[in-house]
């Protein structure tokens, strides 16, 4: 079982903590994690592009003129795609991106991407971050303290005071635990876990 220190907010160390090889000690297969970090993305696409096809058209169906004897081509309605205005034959219509991995695969990439931080020493836990107010001077003073630029920082429950105090620092976001997923997990260097935010995650995972 392997075993962390727990940093407060001055960054220094004050205790340790064991933590369970289920989930912070799991072999980490990039297939896996592609597949879930797709998904993701994918079901963050809006699928909103579309086009007004000629039967979305507004316009009389009234044939232009007639079919034989002006030397012209033969026409139908105003609403036809080669005059201006008309519709459009092939474009994209409205559609959902959205599709699922299964459970299963979803909760051991995620044990994936925890074991990935520890094995890369990105992963620091701390024993609580609570600020006074909202000052995001304050919340620097912190990330400088800890020694981090680019970091994900999970908390167990809504803290209204860390959450606006970190909104405008750039590369550091602020999640509930609840909200934990692969894709942040890996897009950001550091992973910052609050010692409770710990056992939460570890009571859901290892259901």
């Amino acid at each position: 079982m392997a075993v962390i220190d727990i940093l407060n907010s001055r960054g220094e160390k004050v205790s340790q903590r064991d933590l369970a090889d289920a989930l912070f000690d799991v072999p980490v297969k990039s297939i896996i994690l592609h597949e879930v970090v797709t998904m993701q993305l994918a079901c963050r696409r809006s699928g909103t592009a579309s086009v007004k096809h000629r039967s979305d058209i507004k316009g009389s169906g009234r044939k232009l003129f007639r079919q034989k004897g002006t030397g012209r081509a033969r026409r139908g309605d105003i609403k036809a795609p080669l005059l201006r205005g008309g519709g459009v034959v092939f474009g994209p219509d409205n559609r959902s991106y959205f599709y699922k991995v299964p459970k299963k695969k979803r909760k051991l990439a995620l044990k994936m991407a925890l074991s990935s931080k520890l094995k890369d020493n990105k992963l620091i836990v701390l024993d609580q971050l609570e600020l006074e107010k909202i000052k995001t001077k304050d919340f620097i003073g912190v990330i400088n303290a800890l020694n981090i630029k680019n970091a994900l920082i999970v908390t167990e429950k809504k803290n209204e005071n860390l959450e606006l105090s970190s909104r405008n620092v750039p590369d550091i976001k602020v999640m509930r635990s609840e909200g934990l997923n692969v894709y942040d997990i890996l897009k950001y260097k550091n992973l910052v876990l609050l010692e409770s935010s710990v056992k939460e995650i570890e009571g859901r995972l290892l259901k």
